[in-house]
This record gives C-alpha cells, structure tokens and sequence, in this order.
C-alpha cells in the first residue's frame, strides 16, 4: 500500500493544504494527525468571538470526522507528533508509527510567556486556539474585569472584542501606543482613543512583575509601582514557532522551520507551511500567507514543482471601534509620512532611498485608500524561476 501524504497540523494552514491538494489529486491516500480533536474552525474569529456572543463550539464549522470525509482523508486526533525518522520517512506519535510519502508541517507557533512572579502566576490565560478559548470564557462573569497583557495586534483585537462586550479592561504594555510595532504614533493614537471611549484603561511604559490572590480577585502589581485588582489575566504579547519537532529531526531552524522557495524544509520530502515556517529570513504570522502557500505547495506536492509567490498581503485588524488596516515594512529603515484628521489617518512608509514599502489606514481612509496604497507596495516574496 502506498504511504499517505500526510500533515501534521489541522489548523488553517493544515486544512486549507489538504483541501488544495484533494482537489489536485482526489485518490491519492491522505493522512492529517493532530494534537487537538481535529475541529475545523477559522482561528482569526476567536479574537471577535465574545462581541459575536459565541463560545467555543459555536466556531466549529466542521468536525474532525466531517472533515475526514470531506477530504477522503484520515484525521488522528488527540496523537502528538513527537518524533520524524526522516530517512525511514515515518512519524512516531502517541507510541504508534506512521510511514509517509511526503510530510508537511504545518504545526503553526505557541504563545511567549513572560516570567511574572507571585502565587497567581499560573493562572494566567493564553488564548492561541479554540480549547484556549473555552478555558479562558469558563466562568468570566459578565462586567469581570481583565488585565491584558500586550498591546499587540491580539492584545488589541481581544481588548476591542471584550471592552465592546461589557468587560472591563486594563491593557499593560512597555510601549507608549497601541499596535507600537505595527503603527506610526499618529494611527496608534487614534487606535488608543477609540478603545478608551469603550472604557479601556492602558497602562503604558511598564510591565507586570507579579500576580496575587488569596482565593478572590487577582492583585497585579507593575513595575512602575501601581497595581490594579482583576479577575483575570490574558497574555497577549507574541508567539513563536513550533520548532521542537523539526529540530530533533535535525530539519534546519532559525526564527522558523526554514523553507526554500518550494516550501521544502532542509530535508527532502519535508515540508513546511503557515505560521511555524521561515522564508527569506522572515517569518509570515498572519492568514493571508497560508493561501498563497497552499495552492503553491498542493501543485508541487501532487508532481509539478511551483515556487510560493507572495504578494503584499495588508492585514486587518478586528477593532471595529476604529477601522485598522496595515502592510508592515519589511525593514524599519525609513519613515512614516500621516496624512488626515484622527481617527480618518493614512500613513505610508518610505525606506532610505525613498520607496514606499508599508502603509497604516486608520477610520474613513481603510475603505477610501486600501487599493491605492496596495499598489505601491513590493512583494514580500517574489522568487525568480
């Protein structure tokens, strides 16, 4: 019996993989093993999930079961993957082996955790997929009060998504703006303005150095001396890639799992995909990339070798409080020019020989200057054949 193409992976990068290449090759076997219980679900939606008064289930559009007959495929749920024998092209995983034709990882990044000190430092959420949501939901009263951790692009989706729901909010972040990273201050601002009219308490400058409950509400205290009582605590401050599996494989890793212009990791028949990967030195953690990926790598899987092309792929932000589009400059090496009155602001980035190579749209100017300032950008990946 021919060994399955198999993926490890059935978040969005897994499955919208294995539904590009179903497409390519209808017959051919396939096999999808996950460390969760396989549900398919669109994970940008956890992040607007309280606003749209749904719990954890309610995100589930397929189960693993519909999903291994949608696909023809077979979907290992709850294994985890914990060692490639790449030379016998096999996977071992939950005390089982399982041979492969090709592999792809597609086993997307964890949440960073900041050393906090205090007795409550374990109960700190992350919500980095759809059981990290139904834990983090699990009996937050309503009007509860949530410190947030990261005034990231997660941090801000949740702080919009809870605030607008009811919630009380206090965000705390080493920077002076929301989205800093992402954001010139001007765009920032205006972020920052709308959240507060929902009620959001920011906390800039400084960060949480421990966490305390004798049973009842949180104590955190900062490390600018304030403190403020919650009765919950979401980190939001980044993630990174899942490496583990592919370094004790000895596939090459760096900031990713690092692929060539095919998506082939350093070893043959390995490949890589979605958040976890490496490509031109960079790393591609939104939904956009993943598209792109998956139809270049589903040609090159089923037998004719295609290079991954990726265009500039702006992302929007979900803070409905105050539209947010952004196209990060691959380098921060120029400056931000802000055209407009807050909160309607476009700013567009020019590198040191005065290229356009990033743009941030704020209110009005998302729908009024999205296409335009698109057409200037460079491709964040263009490799020549």
């Amino acid at each position: 019996m021919t060994a399955p193409l198999t993926i490890l992976g059935t978040g969005h990068a897994g499955y919208t993989l294995a539904k590009e290449w179903r497409r390519l090759m209808p017959d051919a076997p396939l096999r999808l093993i996950t460390r969760d219980d396989g549900a398919n679900y669109y994970k940008p939606n956890i992040s607007k999930a309280f606003a749209s008064g749904k719990n954890a289930q309610d995100l589930v559009v397929g189960a693993a079961t519909q999903m291994a007959e949608q696909l023809k495929a077979e979907v290992l749920v709850h294994t985890e993957a914990t060692r490639i024998v790449a030379d016998e092209h096999r996977i071992e995983a939950s005390d089982q082996r399982y041979p492969y034709s090709k592999l792809v990882l597609a086993v997307g990044a964890q949440p960073i955790r900041v050393p906090i000190d205090g007795n409550a430092a374990g109960a700190v959420h992350t919500v980095n997929d759809r059981e990290d949501y139904a834990r983090f939901r699990d009996g937050l009263h309503p009007g509860a009060h949530v410190l947030v951790i990261g005034a990231g692009l997660v941090g801000s989706e949740f702080t919009n998504d809870l605030a607008a729901s009811g919630y009380r909010i206090t965000v705390v972040d080493p920077m002076a703006w929301p989205l800093s990273r992402l954001l010139p201050e001007a765009c920032g601002r205006a972020l920052e303005a709308a959240l507060t009219a929902l009620g959001v308490d920011w906390r800039w400058g400084c960060t949480v150095k421990s966490l305390e409950t004798r049973g009842g509400p949180i104590g955190a205290t900062l490390s600018d001396g304030s403190s403020v009582q919650v009765d919950r605590v979401l980190s939001a401050v980044g993630l990174r890639p899942r490496l583990e599996l592919a370094r004790t494989a000895g596939i090459a890793c760096e900031k990713g799992i690092v692929v060539d212009d095919f998506l082939q990791t350093s070893s043959p028949e390995i490949y890589a995909l979605g958040d976890c990967i490496q490509i031109d030195g960079g790393v591609l953690p939104f939904i956009l990339p993943i598209a792109h990926a998956s139809r270049a790598l589903a040609q090159t899987l089923s037998g004719k070798p295609v290079r991954a092309v990726f265009p500039a792929m702006p992302v929007i932000v979900k803070t409905p409080a105050c539209s947010t589009l952004v196209c990060p400059p691959s380098a921060f090496n120029g400056s931000w020019e802000v055209q407009g009155t807050a909160p309607d602001l476009a700013a567009l980035y020019t590198d040191a020989d005065g290229k356009p190579t990033g743009f941030a749209l704020t209110g009005a100017a998302v729908a009024e200057k999205r296409g335009e300032y698109t057409k200037l950008m460079p491709p964040v990946h263009a490799p020549q054949a």
